[in-house]
């Protein structure tokens, strides 16, 4: 029996572990809490500080897997090199996980090395830095740090008046010790999309269709399958990120995303694992993104992806602030036919924070949409009332 060890236990890496464990795979989560989502449906986990290269390297030496997945970035990277080179496997790469957990280290290599079309950008360590370099690209620029995930720290400043916010809220969502900022050029897109990007151990790049997708405080509200996009600009985005995915080495899937304006895309990011906004694969597939990186790592046979038709997510996001809390409406998100909900089983709620997501299939994309917008509204995350006894009690 293969063993996988997941770096991170998010809810991505939960769909991650089931599909492995579906192939009769032995999974070990770790994360730096206990009882995270994936934990909850590994055969083991461990709860260590990633970020400490000592306590990473012991705990990939105590259980000795086979493949080492990061599921985050937020990682000692240097330790993932060395277990390399002395013959571990790293998914997809040590380098691709290395390049990609910091925003600066890919975008170079995307901007500068493989020419690859991006909005301008520069780099700031300082308030000062931050100022001057947002006047150099002109505003409204886009401000985020080099380390972080999910959108966290991310803001837009429209003038200079806006600099000393975005420079703060660029310091509250930074992961890791590295404090430097991104400002980049705003770019006035159409529409945006994950390119979900397949490497098997042997044979050609696979590509799931494009996934379009919303934002939100540059974090992912509801994503939808497939998304518009004009047959040259598809074929650009796809040669895009094979370049870059060839670069980076390995196999398993890659999250690519682009800004597609009127009459061009611009490479923006890259995930070396599932995305986020590829939940909605959950619905609109045979083999879902999880599917596909389990068997791109494991060397197994991926036939051609049955599209089921027009599909959607949308997210499930918390309003209130609790460690005491329930998920209600299961019934009411359901009753919409062809949709489908997966709760994440995170133990904390905060406002904003992405508790599960609603997914649904419709005959347009608008009405997928609608659906799945339609049944996340019906589940609330309640807090529930602590029950104290008296002393006569």
């Amino acid at each position: 029996m293969k063993k996988i060890m997941l770096l991170g236990s998010g809810e991505l890496g939960k769909e991650f572990v089931i599909s492995c464990q579906r192939l009769g795979v032995y999974t070990i989560a770790v994360d730096k809490y206990s009882d995270a989502p994936a934990m909850q449906v590994a055969h083991k986990f461990e709860v260590v500080d990633m970020l400490d290269p000592v306590a990473l390297k012991k705990i990939v030496e105590k259980h000795n897997p086979d493949f080492i997945v990061p599921e985050i970035e937020a990682l000692a990277t240097e330790v993932l090199l060395d277990l390399e080179s002395s013959g571990r496997n790293v998914v997809p790469s040590a380098r691709a996980a290395h390049m990609t957990m910091n925003r600066d280290a890919i975008r170079n290599l995307a901007a500068n090395e493989l020419k690859l079309k991006t909005a301008k950008f520069l780099y700031a360590q300082n308030y000062d830095e931050l100022l001057q370099n947002a006047k150099k690209i002109g505003f409204p620029v886009v401000i985020k740090p080099v380390m972080s995930s999910s959108g966290k720290g991310q803001s837009v400043a429209k003038s200079e008046k806006d600099i000393k916010k975005s420079w703060d809220y660029a310091l509250t969502g930074m992961r890791g010790n590295k404090q430097k900022i991104i400002v980049e050029e705003f770019i006035h897109f159409e529409s945006e999309i994950t390119l979900l990007t397949v490497k098997p151990i042997k044979g050609k790049t696979i590509f799931v269709e494009p996934i379009g997708h919303r934002q939100e405080r540059g974090d992912y509200q509801e994503s939808w399958l497939p998304a518009k996009v004009k047959p040259s600009m598809l074929k650009k985005a796809q040669q895009m990120a094979k370049k870059i995915t060839d670069n980076l080495g390995g196999a398993g899937i890659f999250g690519v995303e682009f800004f597609l304006t009127k009459d061009d895309i611009y490479f923006s990011e890259l995930s070396p694992r599932p995305h986020d906004t590829g939940m909605v694969t959950l619905i609109s597939q045979n083999l879902s993104e999880f599917d596909l990186h389990a068997r791109a790592i494991l060397g197994l046979p991926i036939p051609d992806i049955e599209y089921y038709g027009p599909s959607a997510s949308s997210v499930i996001l918390s309003k209130i602030q609790s460690l005491n809390f329930k998920v209600l409406g299961h019934e009411k998100a359901l009753e919409q036919k062809n949709t489908d909900l997966r709760i994440f089983g995170k133990l904390e709620a905060r406002p904003y924070r992405r508790m599960g997501v609603t997914l649904a299939r419709g005959k347009s994309i608008k009405s997928a949409r609608e659906k799945a917008n339609k049944a996340a509204q019906k589940i609330e995350i309640k807090e529930l009332k602590s029950h104290v006894k008296s002393k006569t009690q």
